[in-house]
């Protein structure tokens, strides 16, 4: 059951799918004849699916969305396929992979903060069932290539424990592109070994990902989490992807685009394999980035960053570690060859929609699953249909964010408070607060921030930011912090 479930059911074409041209509208219409009550979304064979997260992407910074950053193989799968206009994430990386593995908000369970830092021992809870434990009962191979970060401390909460057959990749949030450390510790296993090896982990999520698909049998379907920690910081790239953009000054930014142009090479090789593989017409690819990119240095991970931000959000507002537009609405797309027609779906999607729907699609069963806040959204995705009519952005004790149709509330508690409400419609890019004009439709929503707030769970970032405060040894100031500015009197 959803709080407000997405709207699933078939209607008549719209516009997009007539432009869309005649072989994609009848593929979509095909798609959506199947969706009687109990039925999977789309006929046998099931597909495979090629889940691809990029890390901390601007909302702008891919070719298809206007950017000088050169996206060409992405570019390619949004043409023959839907660019999600209206795709919400979480604010932070960790809730993100979280609601897509459970299809359930993050403050359920309590990672609604921020994402997992690397000192903390806490992860995804044990007790919710994820998709890979869905999709492999239902006799998927499922396998995730790239970046966990849904618990690292405990081997409980490692890949190999919560579905998946394969792992490769690194378990916290934010490594060295090149070493693969993380506090100058190694973070790079293989399943739940822990590996040295040398290259650029953007090539060799790649270059795994091609392995994963060529030893696969074709008659098994695949479940292919391919998670990228581009464009994340320390902004890192090989020399010849930076020579690319040797015209960009800031060094930052060059090298910014370079981790995207190089992951973009990565993808268009893992859909070559496909191809030679014979997977391709029956794979499933989506793509989206697991927040907004980072426009405040507060949320541009553990690491110093020199200079200005590089990513863009543009024209949406702020970024990651934000409940506005530009931290929670992100890139998307979706590409199935003949099920999913050309063109832009604006139904609105959340990334908890993402387990039922392809549950739905593989006949997997969730009778494990917790209450689900996601739902079927494969009309929407498939034939441009709409979507979910409410989106929790995010709710904690400090703040809270709902959409309601077009209608959103942003809601600071912490003193000093602020309400403010926008019509995305008219107004995407947040400028104009009409929380003055539409008393009751802002009390209407605070009423629904606070009924979500009810049933959240208490934030574990909390308890181990207070943990670790307490137990951590006297502080004595360093030169660094006079040079800094931060000493105190």
């Amino acid at each position: 059951m959803t709080d407000t479930p997405p709207a699933s059911a078939p209607a008549a074409p719209n516009r997009r799918d007539v432009l869309a041209g005649g072989a994609g509208f009848l593929a979509a219409i095909a798609g959506l004849s199947l969706l009687s009550p109990g039925a999977r979304a789309v006929d046998a064979p099931r597909p495979h699916i090629l889940y691809i997260v990029a890390d901390d992407l601007g909302f702008a910074d891919v070719g298809f969305q206007g950017s000088d950053i050169r996206t060409p193989n992405l570019d390619a799968l949004a043409a023959g396929g839907a660019k999600l206009s209206h795709f919400y994430t979480q604010p932070f990386c960790t809730p993100t992979r979280a609601a897509l593995l459970t299809g359930r908000y993050p403050m359920r369970y309590g990672l609604q903060v921020g994402a997992i830092p690397s000192g903390a021992g806490y992860g995804l809870a044990t007790d919710e069932f994820l998709l890979p434990q869905a999709l492999k009962a239902a006799g998927y191979r499922t396998a995730i290539v790239g970046k966990w970060h849904l618990g690292h401390a405990d081997r409980k909460y490692w890949p190999r424990q919560r579905g998946f057959d394969y792992f490769y990749g690194p378990l916290v949030g934010e490594i060295d592109h090149f070493k693969h450390e993380a506090h100058g510790v190694t973070d790079w296993y293989r399943d739940n070994t822990l590996l040295k090896e040398e290259g650029y982990d953007t090539e060799l999520f790649g270059a795994e990902a091609v392995r994963q698909i060529a030893g696969h049998d074709p008659k098994t379907p695949l479940f292919l989490y391919l998670a990228f920690t581009a464009p994340h910081t320390p902004y890192q790239a090989p020399q010849r992807y930076l020579d690319q953009y040797a015209g960009i000054a800031d060094p930052e930014r060059r090298a910014y685009a370079a981790m995207i142009t190089a992951m973009d090479e990565q993808i268009g090789k893992v859909v070559t394999a496909l191809d030679a593989r014979g997977l391709r017409e029956n794979t499933l690819i989506v793509f989206h980035s697991d927040n907004g990119g980072t426009r405040n240095k507060m949320f541009a991970g553990e690491g110093a960053v020199a200079g200005d931000l590089p990513p863009s959000n543009a024209p949406l507002r702020e970024g990651k570690g934000s409940v506005y537009e530009g931290g929670t609405r992100v890139v998307a797309l979706a590409n199935w060859p003949g099920r999913i027609a050309p063109g832009t779906a604006e139904g609105v999607m959340h990334v908890v929609d993402m387990l039922p729907t392809l549950a739905r699609l593989a006949g997997a069963d969730l009778g494990k699953s917790k209450s689900l806040d996601g739902g079927d959204v494969w009309p929407a995705l498939a034939a441009g249909q709409p979507g979910r009519a409410e989106v929790l952005y995010n709710v904690d004790p400090t703040q809270g964010a709902v959409r309601e149709g077009d209608f959103k509330l942003v809601w600071h508690v912490a003193l000093p408070p602020k309400v403010e409400l926008f019509d995305l419609a008219k107004d995407p890019s947040e400028k104009t607060d009409l929380s003055a004009a539409h008393p009751e439709k802002v009390a209407q929503l605070q009423q629904r921030v606070v009924d979500f707030a009810r049933t959240m769970a208490p934030p574990l970032f909390y308890r181990a930011a207070l943990k670790s405060a307490l137990s951590a040894p006297l502080a004595q100031p360093g030169e660094a912090l006079y040079e800094m500015g931060l000493e105190t009197d």
